[in-house]
């Protein structure tokens, strides 16, 4: 890609995290007086899942998974595209991780009405890897081409003149 476009994707896509960032804090670390009874922390993976998906209305489990893998996408579109050096999957989901740790860590000590869950953290995870295997491994690859890649392409076109 072209040094001007790769500039503008790559300020789209900052905007793009930029306001992801403002959605998620505004979802995840707004207090929530209402639920403070309703309100416990999980260390246990697997707890909260179980929780969601016994209770009665499906429309509250969709909701409660759903929104926590949905949380985790723009990770796996955006990271790519903006580090170019954390575009592997294993890098993009170690990074998302680590971000939802620190809110869930931050729900827990400091926002009533909310606690840390393990569970969102392993959900939003897993939206991460959706968007990265969907829709950012190809951004990623396509803003920043591998310099393996480009001097593989040096090296046949000078063959080929040879």
């Amino acid at each position: 890609m072209a040094w001007p476009l790769r500039i503008l994707a790559m300020l789209l896509a900052f905007g793009f995290m930029v306001a992801f960032a403002v959605a998620l804090a505004k979802v995840t670390l707004e207090p929530s007086p209402a639920s403070v009874s309703l309100v416990h922390t999980n260390l246990h993976p697997g707890r909260s899942l179980k929780a969601y998906l016994d209770q009665p209305e499906l429309r509250s489990a969709v909701k409660q998974v759903g929104g926590n893998v949905l949380l985790g996408v723009p990770f796996g579109i955006l990271v790519p595209v903006l580090a170019p050096r954390a575009r592997g999957i294993l890098r993009v989901l170690l990074l998302t991780a680590l971000v939802m740790l620190a809110v869930e860590f931050a729900q827990g000590a400091l926002i009533t009405g909310r606690a840390f869950d393990i569970d969102d953290v392993i959900l939003n995870t897993t939206g991460a890897l959706l968007g990265y295997l969907f829709l950012g491994r190809r951004l990623g690859r396509a803003v920043h081409a591998r310099k393996v890649t480009r001097t593989v392409e040096a090296t046949e076109a000078r063959e080929a003149t040879s």
